[in-house]
């Protein structure tokens, strides 16, 4: 039997209730055309990290119980995991990153924002960039994973951006000033379960401007590598988003920008530019 993929979003109704924590669900669309009728009917579900809290769906209320059907209309899509974890990879560009042994940095948390959400650079900001890049979300904790099992730890993929601030970059030997920034890992706008991640074409759309694409292919280490390497020396858990690498064209962000990224099986990702604080 072949599987067929589908997708998770985790969305907040637009009459959402007021609370200490904003409401949100998880929905699943199972159409194959995602710019179908049918492709815009989600019907609610668990969440798929039971035992990740920080992803719990909010109580049940009338019209969010699961099993009930709603449409894109109701809801905001929000970031599809919220991550104690991310990650992204060095240098993992092509035959030049696999020369190199594989390394990842850590990205906050805390940057974490939404389809739709600002990416806000600071005063002072240098030169900022964005990257599109599959990201592989975690479904279950794992750690030592092999080549034959790393798979079994995802539960699908979705759209990372990791916003860079290259001149930070240069004075920041661990990155941390230059990844780290509030609103800088854009995520979303789904989660695609069963995605046919080899292959995917990869790009930016920069103000209307579609620029050089690169492919999943172009990665220098590949999904099962990453994760067999993460999962050497920590144990990755629920929900954790591990961005793969950029191999395509990027331009420099600022205020008033529109940036889209786009990967090929999952859709697009789209953000505004503003001046933050």
């Amino acid at each position: 039997m072949t599987f067929v993929p589908y997708r998770l979003a985790r969305v907040r109704p637009l009459d959402a209730e007021a609370g200490p924590l904003p409401e949100q669900f998880f929905v699943r669309n199972d159409a194959a055309d995602f710019a179908s009728a049918e492709g815009g009917v989600w019907t609610v579900v668990e969440s798929p990290f039971p035992t990740s809290p920080a992803n719990q769906n909010s109580r049940a209320r009338a019209g969010w119980t699961t099993g009930a059907t709603v449409v894109e209309s109701q809801f905001t899509f929000l970031a599809p995991c919220s991550p104690s974890n991310v990650f992204g990879m060095a240098h993992n560009t092509g035959a030049p990153g696999r020369a190199l042994p594989p390394q990842a940095f850590h990205k906050a948390a805390s940057s974490v924002v939404g389809p739709g959400e600002a990416i806000r650079l600071r005063p002072g900001a240098g030169y900022v960039d964005p990257e599109a890049e599959l990201t592989a979300v975690v479904g279950r904790p794992a750690r030592n994973l092999t080549l034959d099992n790393a798979r079994e730890a995802i539960l699908g993929f979705t759209i990372g951006n990791d916003v860079s601030d290259r001149d930070a970059q240069k004075s920041d030997e661990l990155w941390l000033s230059a990844k780290s920034p509030d609103t800088f890992t854009p995520l979303g706008p789904w989660i695609v379960v069963g995605l046919q991640d080899r292959g995917q074409p990869i790009g930016i759309v920069h103000n209307g401007t579609e620029l050089a694409q690169g492919s999943t292919d172009d990665l220098g280490w590949g999904v099962e590598e990453i994760l067999v390497y993460l999962s050497g020396f920590m144990t990755l858990q629920p929900g954790d988003a591990i961005l793969t690498g950029f191999p395509a064209e990027c331009r420099r962000i600022v205020p008033g920008d529109e940036v889209a990224c786009r990967i090929g099986g999952i859709g697009e990702l789209c953000n505004p530019v503003v001046a933050g604080l």
